[in-house]
């Protein structure tokens, strides 16, 4: 193992670690966060290990530490039976019930220790979810739904202040209180449109650092940190900070690879993927987010590959599939989609992944309509699953049905306003319904996600040019060009109103990159309108040589360019011989 930094890096210290991490998390009930561990403890190249040391890691009920509030801890406040049975009763989803246990007079007990004030406050917060979800199935209106808040947050807040102040909370239950900070975040910003209080952003912000500080292993306290930086930019720099002593940790740097990812930052996310792999080498997660990051980057025979790898080696594993089927659908590979479909299906066709995948399958049959019904069916089981909403006004717009469309696209960004897809859709709609100023307000918000996405930018020039606001448009189309147009949708826009503008210099380079590589091919009627113009261009230029070779390339054509090439060449046979004589 390469030396990355110290003893961290080590895979016995890791296995270690993580093996903390799976029994602490699954002690307090955070499932997402033992499975996470679980999972790249799996991950670990444990060839180097001796069994000895192997032995020293495998989890037993002795080996948990009791220094954030473990079973350990609960003992000793004399609450142990109360506490396991409210934990029992967290576990069935039973919240109200879960936090009465642990309450007098509807305030925590007295002595509760770590994991009780966790379990009691968890509870609490999870009824208050449950409460509010059911209020919200129940209202038509998108703004009324907006409103419904969950009813425990304040007094969460309040609690959970009270016990920091005593210095009661433990790493898990200072992560309790950094997600109750982050909710009322979010309330501010959702109910006010102007920026959510500071302070209540840095105490948000200070109580995750604190809680990833005393438990590092702790993973969704990492994700819920990563949301408030990735919506606050704001505060990068101190909770870059604040984590110093971690930067060096393959903790930390999980953490950045999430950001990246979700900051459309895929190069760099990559470069540090890398870095990790020669730790986690056989992790599933590392070989998804490359997956993903390739994705993003819409290098698609790439991400296939990965997610093929993925597949051959978990191939129970449906987190993230859903992206494997985008990347066939672009592609039109119409048989792998359709094996796809039924292979995940067979696995769990009750999740939300499974039904967009064979939505994905109906839309690509061009049956919209069977498709809606599948993103419907994973909304029902997961009301919150962003790819549903986007995939699902995407049909819509297909049905030309406008107003549903904008109103999943809606659903979409308030789940996550980072949905570039959703922000470019709901541009596309109001485009379709010549609403330009609103179309060009949304595709910018789709550009600044996706600033090196030559569609934003080609998006946002045709709106310009609806607009009849002509240099806007070049420059946007200039943009695209320099993101890459790899379809040179932006090249043959450009290179139109370079014409139009008298601007021929400027015109002959877009064209000329137009045809460049085309010289064996059959050619398409934008090529053989650029060469032609390559032709005239060239000949007035007083280059008659290239003009020719432009001239020659369209003898071919069937089109009228053939006989206008077919004069030109007349022309400069006709110069030549003048100056021959």
């Amino acid at each position: 193992m390469e030396d990355l930094g110290g003893e961290i890096w080590n895979p016995h210290v890791a296995q270690a670690s993580l093996t903390q991490a799976v029994l602490e998390c699954s002690s307090y009930g955070l499932k997402l966060a033992t499975k996470w561990a679980a999972e790249q403890l799996v991950g670990i190249d444990t060839s180097s290990i001796s069994s000895s040391l192997l032995q020293e890691t495998t989890p037993t009920k002795n080996n948990l530490s009791t220094e954030n509030g473990g079973v350990g801890l609960v003992q000793e406040t004399g609450l142990a039976n109360q506490i396991v049975f409210a934990k029992s009763l967290l576990d069935l989803g039973e919240y109200d019930r879960a936090a009465h246990i642990l309450s007098t007079d509807g305030a925590p007990k007295e002595l509760l220790g770590g994991l009780g004030l966790f379990v009691r406050a968890y509870s609490l917060f999870l009824a208050g979810e449950k409460k509010k979800e059911e209020e919200m199935v129940e209202l038509a209106e998108p703004l009324e739904r907006s409103k419904v808040l969950n009813p425990n947050l304040e007094k969460l807040r309040s609690e959970l202040s009270a016990s920091k102040e005593l210095n009661q909370l433990d790493a898990f239950g200072l992560y309790m209180y950094g997600v109750v900070l982050k909710e009322l975040l979010q309330q501010e910003a959702g109910n006010s449109l102007e920026e959510p209080p500071l302070s209540l952003l840095h105490m948000a912000k200070d109580v995750f650092v604190e809680s990833i500080l005393s438990f590092p292993y702790n993973w969704s306290a990492w994700l819920d940190l990563a949301e408030i930086c990735i919506e606050n930019t704001v505060i990068h720099d101190d909770v870059e900070r604040s984590l110093e002593s971690l930067t060096d940790s393959w903790m930390y740097l999980f953490f950045l690879i999430h950001v990246f990812c979700e900051q459309q930052q895929n190069d760099q996310a990559l470069q540090v993927i890398d870095r990790v792999m020669l730790l986690f080498p056989n992790s599933n997660y590392l070989k998804a987010q490359t997956a993903l990051a390739y994705y993003n980057l819409r290098d698609f025979d790439r991400a296939q590959e990965q997610f093929l790898e993925l597949c051959e080696r978990d191939p129970f594993r449906l987190e993230m599939i859903d992206i494997f089927s985008n990347i066939l659908y672009v592609k039109e590979s119409k048989a792998e989609l359709s094996a796809l479909a039924q292979s995940v299906i067979s696995v769990d066709k009750y999740r939300p992944e499974v039904c967009c995948i064979v939505g994905n399958y109906y839309s690509l049959k061009g049956n919209h309509g069977k498709a809606v019904q599948y993103f419907q069916r994973a909304l029902k089981l997961n009301r919150k699953f962003l790819s549903a909403w986007t995939l699902m006004g995407h049909e819509f717009v297909e049905m030309r049905k406008t107003s549903a469309a904008i109103e999943a696209y809606r659903r979409a960004v308030d789940i996550n306003a980072r949905d570039y897809r959703a922000w470019y859709g709901l541009g596309q709609v109001y485009e379709i319904l010549n609403m330009l100023l609103y179309a060009l307000y949304y595709y910018r918000k789709a550009a600044a996600l996706r600033p090196y996405d030559a569609r934003m930018w080609c998006a946002l020039g045709s709106c310009f040019l609806s607009l009849d606001r002509r240099q806007e448009a070049i420059k946007s189309y200039e943009r695209a060009i320099v993101t890459n147009d790899r379809e040179n949708i932006a090249t043959r826009k450009l290179a139109k109103l370079y014409r139009e503008e008298g601007e021929n210099e400027k015109a002959a380079r877009c064209y000329q990159r137009l045809v460049s590589g085309s010289e064996n091919e059959a050619l398409d009627a934008a090529e053989a309108e650029a060469f032609l113009y390559l032709a005239q261009y060239m000949k007035d230029s007083g280059n008659m040589d290239v003009a020719t070779v432009y001239c020659s390339r369209l003898l071919e054509y069937p089109g009228p360019e053939k006989d206008e090439a077919k004069a030109l060449l007349r022309d400069i046979r006709s110069r030549r011989a003048g100056h021959a004589s």
